[in-house]
Parts: structure tokens; C-alpha cells; sequence
């Protein structure tokens, strides 16, 4: 598998989610500027991350002008032929935008911009701590969406305590039932507001971001 980083114009996490694909999990990583459309080096085997950041500088709301640039239009083709895409934080909003995810990201409950460590729960894992950084990682959908989200079981990450209890306490901004990752029905685009490329180094502390990309099966 190959991975595409995609770099916006306020990109700030493109070189952390390139050393951790690249160094600390050994995977083959292309960057890919937001002005250019050729996604030909890719198969529907490889994975387009869109990575944290301040897409466009944040104008209008997040990910809103860079859901328009010409390498989304190539990303947005790609998902639907099946090819995985992984957004993580403005990458996360990118999508929602996008409508490749449903719902939307709005301002932390607390009005701050949020920065630390957390813990999810995933399906097969509780307790992961990975790290946090976003004004506006408030999921919300309305209640229609989050039942099929449920039902369908695409509810892929929530917030929880470390001993892996989903709780209000737990839940760092606000997110409707601690949702902090969600997938789409068919299960190749993905999308988180927590940073796994944060926490996939020994050097850094924790490696549990490693469990994430193996969990949504994008690395083995």
C-alpha cells in the first residue's frame, strides 16, 4: 500500500503524518500539493490522508474553501471508485465538507482550543491514548444520522477514560455521544479529530497511533 499526504496551503501536521507513515511504520508516501489532480500513481489498494492543519487559513469554516481545491475533486473521484482515505482533524472537517462523511465539526463546547492527550475506545481496543489539538472537533449530526451511524457500526472512535469507560467526563469537547472517528458505510473513508501520527515513535512516549492505522487496516 501507498499512501498520498495531501498538502493545503495552512497544512501543519503533512510532515508529521509523513515521518510516522514513512519512518515509524515503513510505508511508501508520495506528497501531494492541493493545486495539482494526479492521483494515476495510485491504485484503490492505497490510502489519500488528508492531514491536520488550518486548510486556507480556517476562512469561512473549517475545510470549507479546501473541500473546493482541485486535488479534492481527484480525492473525492478516488473514495467513491473505493479507494481509502483517511482524514485527521482538518483533514477530518475536510471530508465532512466534502460530504464523504456525514455530519459536522463545530466549536469546542468550552470555546478553547483544546490541546492534549486522550483516550479512545475503538471496536476491538479500549484506553488508547492518542493526542488532541482543534478548536472546533465537536461532531455533531443530527439524530437520524447518528442511529445509522450506530446501526451500521461506523462509529469507529470515542472518547473515553483511560480504564475505557465512555463518559461526559471523558469527552474533551463537547461531541455528541464522545464520537471522535467516524467511517462511511462502505468503510474506506475515515476520519478522526485525534492525531495517531502523534503517537507512533517510541522517541515521542507512545506508540499506541500505531494500533490505530492497524485497526482501520491500513498498515499489518
Amino acid at each position: 500500500m501507498k499512501f498520498g499526504v495531501v498538502v493545503f496551503p495552512g497544512s501543519n501536521c503533512d510532515r508529521d503524518m509523513h515521518d510516522a507513515l514513512a519512518y515509524d511504520l515503513g510505508q511508501e508516501v508520495i506528497m501531494l500539493w492541493h493545486k495539482d489532480k494526479d492521483l494515476s500513481m495510485f491504485t484503490t489498494d492505497d490510502c489519500i490522508v488528508l492531514p491536520g492543519g488550518f486548510s486556507y487559513g480556517d476562512y469561512l469554516r473549517c475545510g470549507a474553501i479546501a473541500r473546493f481545491s482541485p486535488m479534492m475533486q481527484s480525492v473525492i473521484e478516488f473514495a467513491n471508485k473505493g479507494g481509502k482515505v483517511l482524514g485527521v482533524c482538518n483533514g477530518f472537517q475536510i471530508l465532512c465538507e466534502a460530504g464523504l462523511l456525514p455530519g459536522v465539526l463545530l466549536r469546542n463546547a468550552n470555546q478553547q482550543f483544546i490541546c492534549k492527550n486522550v483516550y479512545l475506545n475503538g471496536a476491538n481496543t479500549k484506553g488508547l491514548q492518542i493526542p488532541i489539538a482543534h478548536g472546533e472537533g465537536r461532531y455533531f449530526a443530527d439524530e437520524a444520522t447518528l442511529d445509522s451511524l450506530e446501526a451500521n457500526q461506523q462509529v469507529i472512535y470515542r472518547y473515553a477514560t483511560p480504564e475505557g469507560e465512555v463518559s461526559g467526563e471523558a469527552n474533551p469537547n463537547g461531541a455528541t455521544r464522545n464520537i471522535a472517528g467516524i467511517c462511511n458505510s462502505s468503510r474506506n473513508v475515515f476520519g478522526m479529530m485525534p492525531h495517531p501520527e502523534r503517537a507512533c515513535s517510541t522517541a515521542l512516549g507512545n506508540t499506541d497511533g500505531v494500533q490505530v492505522f492497524r485497526e482501520l487496516g491500513l498498515v499489518s
